[in-house]
């Protein structure tokens, strides 16, 4: 007889989460009942238009802006491209130099790195061994020539949460002092439903969302633009979201991506606490039960739903594979890098040596997940561990 299947126990909530039901019912109507351009003026294009209008107001209402400030993009990487991009080639007469962490995702990092060809300075900044910046550290690297700073809410492997709120202070400061324009930007994509987004409270003048990482849909996301930012359009043709991202918008996407958004902020003061329990619940788990286990990212200064580890003397491809075989779907760090051998960019600027990096774990919890899970995975990972420990191919590639 064959072996009944196990119930799937998903903790990769950073990677991506299940669209949520109320999300998929505001969607269902616009994919054909409604079917209208919203450019058009007749009745039935006016329906589409107005469910993107009270997306963008949701929308609005969550990051404490005005809905005008709102633009719809099709997810992160395309809100970081358009954000980094737009402001750096609007202030480009005025300065060339950008900031940013050696931590940010690989949509602020490579298009970085994009712009250095176009005759663009980058600042990479070090973190620290718990992958925290220092805000005064930021506001030093601040020169006469630099026109942005970019630094993400949370990071996506480790979960570190950065202080942004004192960062942007401090470069807005600067700014001030040297009677400079410096545009403040975050990569807020994995702090929707666990953290505080109100634009105004962080000091931020841009931020990038992705619905997918809120239990909205897949190919969308948003970019907030605060009003007077020095900003050139990317995305070219139709006029679309005010100039500044041209395209038909998606407005299924939309609509359920501002319901997911919403309910997300809603609910965020229940599932915060939930997963945090979880979380702390598995990182004392693992530390007592496993040996050579290291936490990475800031002990407590990191997201509710984040556990991260990296294991001595093992890699970590095959406890993915043994801990999926079981019925659990984890990751080894970012989704976008997940195909890569290469070390984590991240664990190895936090100062981690190369082979303990290649054998990190990412655990993230979301609000469906239980104790009872938790306690299930803390019961499969140490003898997974131990019995991969124990084939000497696999442990000789931590000697």
């Amino acid at each position: 007889m064959a072996e009944a299947p196990h119930k799937l126990i998903y903790m990769d909530h950073a990677a991506t989460t299940p669209l949520r039901r109320e999300a998929l019912e505001a969607m269902l109507p616009y994919f054909s009942q409604s079917f209208g351009n919203p450019s058009s003026l007749y009745t039935l294009a006016q329906e589409s238009r107005k469910a993107v209008d009270e997306a963008r107001e949701a929308v609005a209402a969550v990051l404490g802006c005005r809905s005008s400030e709102v633009v719809f993009t099709s997810g992160g990487t395309e809100s970081d491209n358009t954000a980094l991009k737009g402001v750096a080639f609007a202030l480009k007469q005025t300065g060339n130099h950008i900031i940013t962490s050696a931590i940010e995702h690989h949509a602020v990092l490579h298009t970085c790195h994009q712009l250095e060809q176009f005759g663009f300075d980058v600042t990479y900044l070090p973190v620290d061994r718990q992958g925290l910046l220092d805000p005064e550290q930021v506001a030093a690297a601040v020169n006469e020539r630099t026109i942005l700073v970019s630094v993400m809410l949370a990071n996506n492997e480790i979960g570190t949460v950065e202080p942004i709120a004192e960062i942007a202070k401090a470069v807005k400061e600067r700014a001030r002092h040297m009677r400079r324009t410096i545009v403040m930007h975050t990569d807020a994509v994995q702090g929707a439903g666990l953290l505080d987004l109100d634009v105004q409270r962080l000091g931020v003048d841009l931020l990038s969302l992705s619905g997918h990482k809120f239990y909205g849909p897949k190919g969308t996301g948003v970019l907030y633009i605060r009003r007077r930012t020095p900003f050139t359009p990317q995305m070219m043709g139709g006029g679309q979201e005010r100039e500044r991202r041209s395209g038909t918008e998606n407005v299924a996407g939309i609509a359920g991506m501002a319901v997911a958004l919403r309910l997300a902020e809603e609910e965020r003061s229940w599932v915060t606490p939930h997963c945090q329990e979880l979380r702390d619940r598995m990182i004392t788990g693992i530390q007592k039960s496993i040996p050579g286990a290291h936490l990475n990212g800031h002990p407590t200064q990191r997201l509710a739903n984040n556990v991260n580890f990296s294991f001595e003397r093992i890699e970590a491809e095959p406890v993915l594979v043994g801990l999926d075989f079981k019925g659990i779907a984890a990751s080894s760090g970012s989704a976008c890098t997940s195909a890569t051998l290469e070390p984590s960019h991240v664990l190895i600027a936090l100062g981690q040596p190369a082979e303990l990096a290649e054998g990190s774990l990412r655990l993230t919890l979301g609000k469906e997940n239980t104790q009872g899970e938790a306690d299930e995975f803390l019961a499969l990972l140490p003898d997974l561990v131990g019995r991969l420990r124990a084939m000497p191919s696999l442990s000789a590639a931590g000697d």
